[in-house]
């Protein structure tokens, strides 16, 4: 029995790729032959997986589990096969949120819905990794659903901190300040302008020496601009870092200099980041938007407002307070070993066994 998977691209420093390695991981640990079949994919992880071209003739007792996270021509390539087909859906962020700032983004994740749309009638089981997913999956007529988390290691299990940067950001702390990091994608729909609008208010009211790090790739070409133009005519300059891409062992420099994870996203599927925060013990807080009540699930503050002033208020209560920080570091520790690896996998593999009928 095969069940091979199908996704637009596969990379390494994407959550849904490295979910993707482990799903695979753990279908061939369970019996099954699994292959990845991949648009595009970046070279570190290109050997893992194979073209979609050469998916080959319809196999015998094959399955395709399609990762749903943006329109892509390879659904037209999945659409077009007779095998049975189950379905992995990571939320498509709406077009509206993308579509001032980065139109081609936006055109992708429209196409994403509607190709998910498509979908519906031929999926056997789709998986969501939240129920706020879940819920869109219903909406659109698929009929058998269940819910398993990400099947990525959110605990803090992460690579040694790079030592020239974990130096830089102890040096700066050594000095006065509180550190706040985002990590995500630099995008309009996560907000992180937002933040900047929260660190300027905190800044004046509470603390003129805390810091703000937002640490991801930006998407597209036009809105990481404008936000670090935003940043500029605030004079925040020294005190807001975009550092793009990082490495493994740079993110987790950044995760043990944190004090609070921040996030004002407009818009989550899931947010994988919230909960690495919670497993490196780090206290969350972060606008209710989307799944992110759902995530967090009372192990951090969940703001219904991110007016700057609310924002940068919740900020002060979690910086100044050690015990509230030592209580929401615990629960989110616990909060984050629920959604271990291992049982994710362990319910992934249940369902796949159930909806392949063996």
């Amino acid at each position: 029995m095969r069940v091979d998977q199908v996704i637009p691209a596969l990379t390494s420093r994407d959550a849904i790729g490295v979910h993707t390695l482990n799903a695979q991981r753990a279908l061939r640990a369970a019996g099954f032959a699994s292959d990845v079949f991949f648009g595009t994919s970046s070279p570190d992880v290109a050997s893992a997986g194979r073209p979609i071209a050469s998916l080959g003739r319809r196999g015998r007792d094959r399955f395709l589990l399609y990762q749903a996270s943006i329109g892509s021509p390879v659904f037209d390539v999945l659409a077009a096969r007779e095998e049975p087909k189950l379905s992995n859906y990571h939320n498509i962020t709406p077009a509206e949120l993308l579509a001032p700032w980065e139109p081609a983004v936006a055109y992708h994740a429209a196409l994403g819905r509607a190709q998910l749309a498509r979908l519906a009638p031929d999926c056997g089981l789709a998986i969501a990794d939240s129920k706020f997913n879940e819920a869109e999956l219903l909406d659109l007529g698929y009929g058998d659903t269940a819910v398993v988390p990400l099947l990525i290691d959110m605990t803090h299990a992460g690579a040694e901190p790079d030592p020239a940067v974990f130096s830089r950001l102890m040096e700066a702390k050594s000095r006065g300040g509180v550190d706040f990091v985002y990590v995500g994608r630099i995008a309009p729909h996560k907000a992180p302008h937002d933040l900047v609008k929260a660190l300027a208010v905190y800044r004046q009211l509470y603390d003129p020496r805390a810091r703000l790090h937002l640490v991801g790739s930006p998407v597209g070409d036009r809105y990481e601009a404008a936000l670090l133009g935003f940043v500029r005519e605030l004079g925040l300059e020294s005190a807001v870092e975009v550092t793009g891409s990082v490495s493994p062992a740079t993110l987790e420099a950044y995760w043990r200099a944190a004090d609070v994870y921040v996030s004002a996203s407009e818009h989550e599927g899931f947010c994988v980041p919230v909960v690495e925060a919670m497993g490196h013990g780090v206290p969350v807080v972060a606008f209710g938007a989307g799944a992110v009540p759902e995530t967090v699930a009372g192990a951090g503050l969940v703001l219904a407002s991110k007016d700057p002033l609310h924002f940068a208020a919740a900020l002060a209560r979690v910086a100044s307070d050690a015990d509230l920080r030592s209580r929401l570091a615990e629960i989110g520790r616990r909060r984050a070993e629920a959604l271990s690896l291992s049982r994710s996998t362990e319910r992934f593999v249940e369902l796949v066994r159930r909806a392949v009928g063996v």
